[in-house]
């Protein structure tokens, strides 16, 4: 049995630590712009990450303009010569909910415009555009901040020129939260993102913020301050339980001094209002907190308010004791209303009791995500920006289509409804005038250089492309035949070389190409040579080695390159054939004179030493005939 006991216990601390080692910490980026260098601001010595690599634009000295703003000495601002359109791309971000703070700062140069306007978007939605005299507030119009669910692995936050000065950023904060934190309601989620519009600490005389930056903006609701404020310096701790209209969780967001103060209304206006001017035809977040901190409420039933919003009841009899369970307890409530006009009036009228009590105030405005422009098309685009090197005046930075209001320049998009996002149908070529400046949204005449790369056929929606008036080199790409959407094609007075590929001929929605000004040869596809008698529009003029169709040379002797090249090498492999038989045959005929010089050179000394042999022959043979009478007539005398 003890030994169970131990085994249990054993594995209830394996299953303890392994949950404890797979929580992991909020993901936290804060990013000093500009800097060269790690910061770390006081008092709690915050760690703020230099910017490298993160974005283009120039570092430069820079001044926050408010005091709730991080108290950093260098920016980022982006000139128009760099593009329209510049982002913060910061990738390995987790799945996850966050809150994302954008911080705007000054240009310390008396050169530079001091207040420039701009918009901002996170993740391809238009979030904020900056207003005029934004730099002489302490409030949220010196930073902007969403909260935004990030489940691509990226937070990519863009700033748009609008004609009004180069953005300049002073810093940026991605925070992970709760992924509750101030749920909504049904709509609340991934398709949507709450931009902060105003935040009130009633009760207190002077905005707060904390001091490491970490946590929210609270205004102080100075421009109410004649009416009557309780607990402004008290020490009094409340609990945070949360008793919501939408039951809500966010901790990270709900901090407890909020709660020490409140707004009472007075004998003389026993009503609360506040107005806040908002824009309209949006939807906005309500949240309202309530602490009954007021000492001479000790029950239930002793207050009880009827609380609207631009006159419609929104919250009936709202008893904060009986509701948050007790005096000094935190209560929150939360509704969302369409606002048509410019202003979003809250009224808190009592019904028991003659006052009316609130602690704090939050408005968000409710903004429906963009759609994205289909990844394999954003890859195509990038491409080609690749290859035809691009200037930076143009820009191409963060999403070709979103937000609607500034797209890439020179590329045209359309919604898929199939796909639900957004496709690239043109490349085109054209001046527009775009808010207070004009703006190039045209490819043709830029100067380009490069060539056209095969990721093009990426971009399986295009209808037209004009890329004309440039200095694009190299071979048309045989894969632009599979874009079978294709309707104009103008690659005209380029330095495009090589023959039009076959391909282009199974381009049958094809009614306008333009090839003209070009280096092409060869032979035209009989597929297009056809389409011109279905009243398509094509011109091949000023391209001298082309030939093919009326107007154009015959192309008898006129061969393609393909062809040039393959009689080249046949060429090639019969002179190499006759040269290796003729050096064989000589190397042959070299041998059989050899020979017979040598046969030549030899035959004296062959006919000599024949006559020799047959001298030693006689000799021999003349010998043993004398030997042979010695021996048959006897010894010889004898002497």
């Amino acid at each position: 049995m003890l030994r169970f006991h131990c085994f249990f216990l054993f594995l209830c601390f394996c299953v303890g630590l392994q949950l404890v080692c797979s929580r992991h910490d909020p993901y936290v980026m804060r990013i000093s712009c500009g800097a060269r260098h790690d910061v770390h601001t006081a008092p709690t010595k915050t760690l703020w990450y230099k910017d490298f690599a993160y974005t283009g634009g120039i570092p430069f000295n820079g001044t926050s303009p408010s005091f709730i703003a991080p108290k950093l000495t260098t920016l980022r601002y982006f000139p128009l010569s760099e593009g329209p359109e510049n982002c913060y791309n910061i990738k390995r971000v987790p799945h996850g909910h966050y809150s994302v703070r954008i911080f705007f700062g000054m240009v310390v140069e008396p050169s530079f415009d001091n207040e420039p306007l701009f918009d901002v978007s996170v993740e391809g939605t238009l979030v904020y555009t900056l207003p005029s005299g934004w730099s002489n507030h302490d409030d949220e119009q010196v930073f902007v901040e969403t909260l935004i669910f990030l489940d691509d692995g990226t937070a990519s936050l863009c700033f748009h020129s609008t004609g009004h000065g180069d953005p300049a950023i002073l810093a940026i904060e991605i925070l992970q939260v709760d992924d509750r934190a101030y749920y909504f309601g049904p709509d609340f989620g991934k398709g949507t993102i709450i931009r902060t519009v105003k935040r009130l600490s009633c009760g207190a005389q002077e905005s707060m913020f904390d001091v490491d930056y970490s946590g929210d903006h609270w205004g102080g609701d100075r421009f109410w301050s004649s009416i009557k404020t309780f607990g402004q310096n008290s020490d009094r701790r409340i609990s945070t339980k949360n008793s919501t209209k939408s039951t809500s969780k966010a901790p990270n967001f709900y901090p407890g001094s909020i709660y020490q103060t409140a707004l009472l209304s007075t004998d003389n206006e026993p009503e609360l209002t506040y107005t806040v001017d908002v824009d309209p035809n949006k939807k906005y977040s309500v949240w309202l907190h309530f602490a009954e901190i007021d000492p001479s409420v000790t029950s239930a039933g002793q207050r009880v308010m009827d609380i609207s919003i631009n006159g419609d009841t929104v919250f009936p009899d709202v008893d904060i004791v009986k509701m948050a369970g007790g005096v000094n307890s935190a209560l929150v409530l939360n509704t969302t209303v369409p606002i048509s006009g410019r202003t979003l009036t809250i009224t808190l009228q009592p019904k028991n009791g003659t006052h009316a009590i609130i602690s704090a105030i939050e408005i968000f405005e409710v903004i429906i995500t963009e759609s994205k422009t289909l990844l394999d098309e954003v890859r195509g685009l990038q491409s080609l920006k690749n290859a035809l090197g691009l200037p930076l005046r143009l820009g191409w930075n963060g999403d070709p289509c979103v937000p609607q209001q500034h797209p890439w320049s020179g590329a045209d998009c359309q919604f898929d409804k199939t796909s639900n996002k957004w496709v690239i149908d043109g490349i085109a070529g054209f001046l527009t005038k775009f808010y207070h400046f004009p703006k190039v949204s045209g490819l043709d005449n830029q100067g380009l250089r490069g060539f056209l790369p095969n990721e093009i056929s990426r971009l399986r929606h295009l209808q037209s492309i004009n890329l004309s008036g440039n200095s694009i080199h190299g071979a048309i790409p045989p894969a632009l035949g599979t874009v079978t959407s294709l309707e104009t094609l103008d690659l005209s007075y380029n330095f495009f070389n090589g023959s039009i590929p076959e391909s282009l001929g199974q381009l049958t929605s094809l009614r306008t190409l333009n090839l003209n000004g070009n280096s092409l040869s060869g032979r035209i596809p009989a597929a297009l040579g056809g389409r011109l008698l279905h009243r398509a529009k094509f011109n091949f003029t000023d391209n001298a080695g082309l030939c093919g169709i009326p107007g154009l040379p015959t192309c008898g002797t006129h061969l393609t390159v393909g062809a040039k090249i393959g009689i080249g090498l046949g060429a090639c492999v019969f002179v190499l054939l006759i040269a290796t038989c003729i050096t064989c045959w000589w190397k042959r005929r070299q041998n059989i004179l050899r020979v017979q010089r040598i046969a030549a050179r030899d035959a004296p000394y062959a006919k000599s030493r024949t006559q020799f042999n047959r001298d030693v022959q006689m000799a021999r043979s003349y010998s043993h005939e004398h030997t042979r009478t010695a021996a048959e007539n006897g010894p010889p005398l004898l002497t």
